[in-house]
């Protein structure tokens, strides 16, 4: 008797890992086509829609081809940032954007097309944005455009908004009416443009590293 239990729990104990292999194995299984928030689903080779995953929750997916960001606070947030646009001198990052590790984000290798981001994100190609990334932390590696602003912790290509470049770390190029980055070495275009070395109108520049204060 005590032997056929032995064997019934070792039969229950392998097949139930035998099912967590394949949970894991389908995880890692690239997709053509996924949703963000999903725990199953960390590789796409083709499209994710993304809406917003909380981040104590967040499972970050790496994507070759496009993402698409869904979340409809995209349409009303442009409103509320340009009655603010005023003070734009004051954006900044602070304790709303805390630094996340590159291997906690979503890496998209391609084209990220979206409303609004929300999701802390690396980019690597082509940002086109109707509100930017909000309330992340968000690094692209290439190009972002937006009809409105652009707010990125780091940006390493050009930047291109009517409105408002506002960014942590910047290496290239900045062409907005208004420009704005701590940590900057490129060419800023703009009305106004503010750099960690100089502000200055219609042209800004720094190409020396900065040193630590």
């Amino acid at each position: 008797m005590e032997t056929r239990i032995f064997l019934v729990i070792v039969l229950l104990w392998s097949s139930w890992g035998y099912a967590s292999d394949n949970v894991k194995v389908d995880s890692l299984k690239p997709r053509l086509i996924a949703v963000s928030p999903s725990k199953n689903i960390k590789n796409v080779n083709g499209i994710l829609f993304k809406y917003f995953d909380e981040e104590e929750d967040f499972t970050p997916k790496k994507v070759n081809g496009l993402g698409i960001g869904c979340n409809v606070m995209g349409f009303f947030l442009p409103v509320l940032m340009l009655v603010s646009l005023p003070s734009v001198q004051s954006w900044d990052f602070g304790n709303s954007y805390p630094v996340i590790p590159k291997q906690r984000m979503n890496k998209i290798n391609g084209l990220q097309l979206s409303l609004i981001n929300m999701e802390p994100t690396i980019t690597n190609g082509l940002e086109v944005s109707l509100s930017s990334n909000i309330s992340t932390y968000a690094v692209t590696n290439g190009m972002s455009v937006s009809p409105f602003f652009n707010l990125h912790h780091e940006m390493n290509g050009v930047s291109v908004a009517p409105f408002a470049n506002v960014g942590q770390k910047c290496r290239g190029i900045q062409i907005g009416l208004y420009n704005k980055c701590e940590d900057f070495r490129g060419i800023q275009i703009g009305m106004w443009n503010e750099n960690g070395r100089r502000k200055f109108p219609l042209i800004n520049w720094n190409f020396k590293k900065q040193k630590n204060t």
